[in-house]
């Protein structure tokens, strides 16, 4: 595949992870985990054995980091937890904060996407990235964890009084859920509209009838397994981020009251 791509960008390394005290936490793992680096950050990660989308991912990463070096785009970052703190944090713009804080990409508006705890037991985390990205789509961030069930009760207050809201709890702690700040590359500068676009309906059933190509006829099955979550409006991306990010600071765009239509 290098002869096919070019030689001079693509570079492979195996490492062993019982022979290197910061792959540790990859140990005792029956998969494989491939890890793409490009100036030294950390910009893509695919697990298990999936050779088309290993491969579609190399192809991706070599034009992103083509447009890198030709046009001086920025390199969008992830993280990975299992580095154990050893891969470098998204890119930040300091603005009189604190060391740490997330700030959104040149001051773009941003959003919270959940790639949900079903979609990634069944594998398809890796996928819905990649799929994010083509939907001309900014990852600023990519934490990977278990949420609380403190955290959700806050999360889904608004509904609260719903008879679901016991079970949608139940879920969206029952295992690693992948958040995400979103921001959009190009096109619009509503990036929660668009985010919500791309997700299709709620009720996976409803979205493969009326809108096949979204994530949630794509990855969902059935309420509340629907792969994915985005946030309602500004308000709640706000709401949202604050509480899963707490040391996220807001654009100017993010915190600009929506404009009557």
């Amino acid at each position: 595949m290098r002869i096919e791509v070019g030689l001079d960008l693509l570079h492979f390394a195996l490492a062993e992870a019982d022979s290197l005290d910061v792959l540790e936490k990859y140990r005792g793992k029956c998969e494989p985990t491939f890890l793409f680096y490009a100036g030294g950050e950390l910009v893509a990660v695919v697990k298990g054995a999936n050779a088309p989308l290993l491969r579609k991912t190399i192809l991706h990463q070599l034009e992103v980091e083509k447009k890198v070096l030709a046009e001086g785009r920025e390199r969008i970052v992830v993280t990975d937890e299992a580095l154990s703190g050893a891969a470098k944090c998204p890119p930040q713009e300091k603005d009189g904060g604190e060391d740490g804080d997330i700030v959104s990409s040149e001051k773009k508006a941003c959003t919270l996407g959940i790639i949900k705890p079903d979609a990634v037991a069944h594998g398809k985390a890796d996928e819905i990235i990649m799929k994010i990205q083509e939907g001309g789509f900014d990852i600023l961030s990519n934490e990977e964890r278990t949420l609380t069930e403190a955290e959700m009760q806050v999360f889904y207050q608004h509904r609260a009084g719903e008879e679901a809201f016991e079970k949608l709890v139940h879920h969206m702690c029952s295992g690693p859920s992948h958040l995400l700040i979103l921001t959009k590359t190009e096109g619009t500068e509503d990036v929660v509209t668009a985010w919500r676009d791309f997700l299709g309906p709620c009720d996976p059933n409803v979205a493969r009838r009326e809108h096949p190509e979204s994530l949630r006829a794509q990855y969902g099955t059935e309420m509340p397994f629907n792969a994915v979550h985005g946030s309602r409006d500004r308000e709640d991306a706000n709401r949202e981020l604050t509480l899963l990010f707490p040391s996220f600071k807001f654009s100017d765009k993010d915190t600009e009251a929506p404009q009557a239509k």
